[in-house]
Parts: C-alpha cells; structure tokens; sequence
C-alpha cells in the first residue's frame, strides 16, 4: 500500500513560495529587534572572555609568587644549614691533628660560605622578579576592576533592551518555528543556508523596479515572466536568492507611464 504523502509534499509552487515569503517577513522582524540590541551581545562576550583571561592570568601570576617566595624560604634554611656547618667546621679546626685535616675543613669553610654567597644572590632575583610581578599583577587587577565595572554597565544595558523586546521576540520566534512546519526540509535547509550567506539576512526578496529585491541586479523581461508563473523556484542568478513577484510579497507593482515621456519628447 503506498504510503499517505505528506501536506508538504502536496503544496503548489506557488504555495511553497508564499510560505517562504512569509517565514522571511517573520525572519526579518526577527532580525531588526536583534538590530536594536546592536553590538552589545559581541560586547558583553568579549568583556566576559577578557575578564576569564585576566583571571587566569592573575592566579598564574599568584602561583609564580608564591613559588618564588617557597624558593627564597628554601634558599633561607640552606643559608642557615650553612652558617651552622661553618660554625662546626670550625670547631673542629680546634682539634685537628695535622695540616691535611685543617685544610679539608677550611675548603669546607670556604665552600659553604660560597653557598650562602650564592643563596643571598639568588634571594635577591627571586625578590626582583616578585616585584616585577607584582607590578604586572597589581596592573592586571586594576584592568579586571574596570572591565567588570565595565560588563555590568553592558549588561544592564542589554538586559534592559531585552526586557523591552522579548516578548515580541518570542511571540515571533513561535511564529517563524510555526511558519517552517509547513516548508519542506529540503526548501528549508537552502533558505537557512542562503539567509547564513547574506548579510541582511535576506533568502527571499520580490523583483521590485525589474531588479532583484537582494543586490538590486536588473533581472531579464523573461525571468520575470517566469517567477510570475510561480511554476518553479528561481533564484538570482547574481546573489541566490530566491525570487518572488510582487503578488507574493503584496505590493503593489509600479508601472511606468511611457506614453507621456514620447509624446514630450515629440513635442520638443
């Protein structure tokens, strides 16, 4: 038994361009409420990804810190071990027997005070470069401060445009989902891919003063006799897009009055 077609499959040509007219018109509501908000989503992203950055880059700074503040503390014990080896050392220089033995212990000596020599060198980088972090960190917090002071103020902004649209914004999106049940899903994937193209967002325009509705290209007398057939989808063969006449958009077409123009131009 072959299967029941759908109420898609069955529609008219001119139905199917009707349909996707009347998605675009929904769709282009859609995009002008989203025109008023302007940048401020992109600004209120990328004020959040910057403070996530700087976040990230203040603990790091932190960590590096604290790091070296653990190095300078162990270079303070190893000065310490030092200086008691040293006092040992000579100690036991008292009581040596010969030469060999005071010798040994003298180089000890000198060994460990070029260790504590070396301590005290690397504590002073160590405290250096904390402070050169410091200032770096000091400045990052600063910038952290005043992008979020920032961000607020972006996002109270845009939660105040929100408020004001999103009731209309949601009652048209409930339109447009309504309107894309009756287009067929092939018909549907090329207007969402032609719409992701254009830049006004425009996948279905009307041939208005002869041109495409879209890039505003002159379109053919004999085109145009097709897509006032409504017996097959024409698209621009400039931009893409898909091309209606002006019964299908519901305006009114304008025709130029010639006659008056020949006869002023007999009469001169």
């Amino acid at each position: 038994m072959a299967s029941k077609a759908s109420s898609k499959d069955i529609k008219t040509v001119e139905e199917k361009l009707q349909a996707l007219y009347d998605l675009q018109e929904i769709d282009s509501k859609i995009d002008r409420i989203r025109t008023i908000r302007g940048e401020l989503p992109l600004e209120v992203q990328d004020l959040e990804d910057e403070i996530a950055g700087l976040e990230t880059r203040i603990s790091k700074y932190n960590d590096e810190i604290g790091t070296l503040d653990a190095d300078i503390s162990a270079k303070k014990n190893a000065m310490v071990a030092s200086k008691e080896a040293i006092k040992k050392y000579t100690e036991q220089q008292n009581n040596v027997r010969n030469n060999r033995e005071y010798d040994s212990l003298t180089k000890e000596i000198e060994f460990q005070n070029l260790e504590i020599q070396l301590a005290e060198k690397r504590i002073k980088e160590y405290k250096s470069k904390i402070e050169d972090k410091k200032v770096v960190n000091d400045e990052a917090k600063e910038k952290l401060d005043a992008r979020k002071k920032e961000l607020e103020h972006k996002k109270s902004e845009l939660d105040e445009i929100v408020a004001e649209t999103q009731k209309e914004e949601s009652e048209l999106d409930a339109l447009s989902d309504k309107a894309k049940e009756k287009i067929d899903e092939r018909l549907l994937t090329a207007y969402s891919r032609i719409r992701g193209n254009a830049r006004n967002g425009l996948a279905v325009v009307p041939v208005e003063r002869d041109s495409c509705g879209g890039c505003f290209n002159q379109i053919p007398p004999q085109r145009q006799m097709d897509i006032k057939l409504h017996k097959k989808i024409i698209v621009c063969e400039h931009c893409g897009r898909v091309l209606v006449d002006t019964a299908i958009a519901g305006i009114e077409e304008v025709i130029e009055d010639v006659k008056p123009k020949r006869r002023a131009r007999a009469a001169k």
